[in-house]
């Protein structure tokens, strides 16, 4: 679609870095200009330079053409007060991408609506049709594979596989960015939401996504990781993901300091040379994964010195290479998984 100015829907999460990941990745990484934030809770103020307003009426002036939804809610639901929000999108004549799980291109009142005002609504999360289990091409792809994993949801996986992307390609190689997600997927353009997949087909969903970064000429494919093993909601993505990518190597992305699951408590994270243990453990046996690096976010550590203190801490107690590729760039990471492969 030509002239994508984007409003993103931000309505009372656009501060939090854990739900309003989608907002701050589409932010950080996307091709099309953001014009405008919505969030009723921070009118006036800005993120990243980009207004922020209270209402979609508010948005006029900066001329959006797609209104996106820029949240990302425990399961996947609209928050209630979300669906007059949507109308008035619609009602603007805007197109509206949602990454969700509730599919507002099923919705008869939205559909009717989106009729009468000659919009799209899109899905970003709705998998496509005649998905099936792996048929082993997964292994025959003429690509090395590289999975980030984590040891919880949303400390940055899909940010680690798109920032050692970008530097690939600034080095000239043939690199591309696997989306297995919504914000991924905004980023791309093209990609499968895999947790939205039947889970008997899961694996068969990351090895076509794998297949097709190799038909679009990656030699290095950066496939965006989902869930962490141990998490007690989401490991099964995390599993079904390892064995259909089929990854020669993985990048373990930890929060620096964390020790509990976030949002679930009682459930610990092990030490990260067990998680290094497991994740190796858990590789395809017809092609078995190594982790070659640590990603360590350090976002909520103030000082620079601080953060390097931590990465060094980190990589001596799993004797492996480690950085934050976004506080202080992919090079480190980048050259250790070119070492590996």
């Amino acid at each position: 679609m030509a002239d994508r100015r984007l409003l993103i829907l931000g309505e009372g999460f656009s501060h939090d870095p854990h739900y309003g990941k989608t907002l701050r990745g589409i932010v950080r990484y996307g091709p099309d200009p953001v014009v405008a934030i919505l969030d009723s809770k921070r009118s006036g103020e800005s993120h990243d330079g980009i207004p922020i307003v209270g209402r979609v009426a508010d948005a006029f002036p900066y001329d959006p053409t797609v209104a996106v939804v820029g949240v990302a809610t425990q399961g996947g639901r609209f928050p209630p007060a979300w669906r007059e929000l949507l109308k008035e999108s619609i009602a603007a004549g805007l197109d509206v991408e949602s990454g969700l799980h509730e599919f507002i291109s099923e919705d008869p009142e939205l559909t009717q609506l989106a009729r009468e005002h000659g919009v799209e609504l899109r899905d970003l999360r709705k998998p496509p049709e005649g998905l099936s289990v792996p048929t082993g091409a997964n292994l025959e792809v003429d690509a090395k594979i590289v999975l980030t994993v984590g040891s919880d949801c949303a400390i940055g996986k899909k940010t680690v596989a798109v920032e050692l992307d970008l530097e690939a390609r600034r080095r000239g190689l043939a690199s591309v960015f696997v989306p297995t997600g919504q914000t991924g997927i905004a980023i791309a353009g093209w990609g499968i939401a895999v947790d939205a997949v039947v889970s008997d087909f899961l694996a068969g969903a990351a090895e076509q996504l794998v297949v097709e970064g190799a038909r679009r000429g990656g030699e290095i494919l950066f496939v965006e990781g989902q869930g962490s093993l141990v998490h007690p909601m989401y490991s099964g993505v995390t599993l079904g993901l390892v064995h259909g990518a089929a990854p020669h190597l993985f990048v373990l992305c930890h929060a620096a300091g964390a020790t509990e699951i976030e949002g679930s408590p009682g459930h610990p994270i092990p030490p990260l040379p067990e998680l290094v243990e497991l994740y190796e453990r858990s590789s395809l046996p017809a092609r078995k994964a190594k982790v070659a690096c640590i990603a360590l976010n350090t976002a909520r550590i103030d000082s620079d010195d601080d953060a390097r203190s931590a990465i060094a801490a980190v990589a001596d107690e799993t004797r492996l290479p480690a950085d934050d590729p976004v506080r202080f760039g992919a090079q480190h990471l980048l050259d250790a998984l070119l070492a590996r492969l």
